[in-house]
């Protein structure tokens, strides 16, 4: 996201970085054919997935596409992909994107190095696109950013939440009108599309665990509770623009930043797993693409599978 808020490339970001996630693949057991219900299967003839960090999943092996959006084949989109066997996937998904990137390209870098640009994300649809799938608003309000920012050495430190939370709430409320746009332009540009808007999951436990997760108790509450207002208004807005929402806290309870290595779906400050810091990993990535197909009435063993 630029120190991670707007890329691959920030401070939290270079630990472990492309080589440290080079094998970490390893010990995931690939997973059965899927079936699909009908009615997903005829929504996914031409599937653009659109979003940010998220939803592209850095440092999971393998990467695609543009080495600085932290594409990966193992992301949900392409699980997902999988699952309903589309005829068409088309990714797009880029770490560091916010809503500005969906209509207007996007400056890329690795290590602060100019790495290209990314075309604006909705370029990728048609009007024969059948099914999208939409993760973004993490680096609108900057959460990663400000997560950085409220880690604690000392547990008798203040807390960051008196700093951060009415900075945090006027982002939120300002993201709401902006995704709402970017709807509006999904359904201008494939008004046949069934679009599906992902929230975010939970990234750490009520009370958090310092000092495994170096934030304090107070601090972990309130950055996810932050992370659960951004949700409310992505589940807000897909309601008034007819798109669908997935909830994404509920089937990550158990299987946050603060849990071992093997039940973990978000990563934490320091990876145990191939994944940035404060993102999913591969099998975070599993088990979202198990809930949005869900949510399109489907079946979905995916390939990583979810732990």
């Amino acid at each position: 996201m630029k120190r991670l808020r707007h890329g691959v490339t920030g401070v939290i970001g270079r630990i472990g970085l492309w080589g440290a996630a080079a094998g970490a693949a390893a010990g995931l057991a690939a997973g059965a054919a899927v079936g699909t219900a009908a009615t997903a299967r005829a929504a996914a003839g031409e599937y653009v997935a659109l979003g940010d960090s998220m939803a592209s999943g850095p440092l999971i092996p393998d990467v695609t596409g543009p080495v600085a959006c932290g594409r990966s084949t193992h992301n949900y989109a392409h699980e997902l992909a999988a699952a309903l066997d589309v005829a068409v996937l088309r990714d797009v998904t880029c770490s560091g994107a916010s809503t500005r990137h969906m209509t207007q390209p996007q400056s890329l870098s690795l290590l602060g190095v100019p790495a290209g640009t990314a075309p604006p994300q909705l370029d990728a649809l048609t009007a024969g696109t059948t099914l999208v799938t939409l993760t973004i608003g993490g680096n609108d309000v900057g959460l990663v950013g400000v997560a950085e920012d409220c880690v604690r050495l000392d547990p008798t430190a203040t807390p960051c939440k008196g700093q951060y939370a009415d900075q945090v709430a006027e982002r939120t409320r300002a993201f709401e009108p902006k995704l709402s746009a970017v709807l509006d332009g999904i359904r201008a540009r494939s008004p046949q599309a069934r679009v599906v808007v992902t929230g975010y999951g939970l990234y750490i436990k009520p009370g958090g665990c310092w000092p495994a997760q170096p934030v304090l108790p107070a601090d972990a509450d309130f950055l996810q509770g932050a992370v659960n207002a951004m949700n409310a208004v992505i589940a807000r807005q897909a309601a008034a623009h007819g798109a669908t929402y997935v909830d994404l806290v509920t089937p990550s309870a158990g299987h946050d930043a603060c849990q071992p290595a093997s039940r973990r779906w978000i990563e934490g400050y320091v990876p145990l797993n191939a994944a940035a810091p404060l993102h999913p990993n591969r099998s975070g990535e599993a088990g979202y693409a198990v809930a949005v197909a869900a949510a399109l009435g489907a079946r979905a063993g995916a390939r990583a599978g979810a732990r």
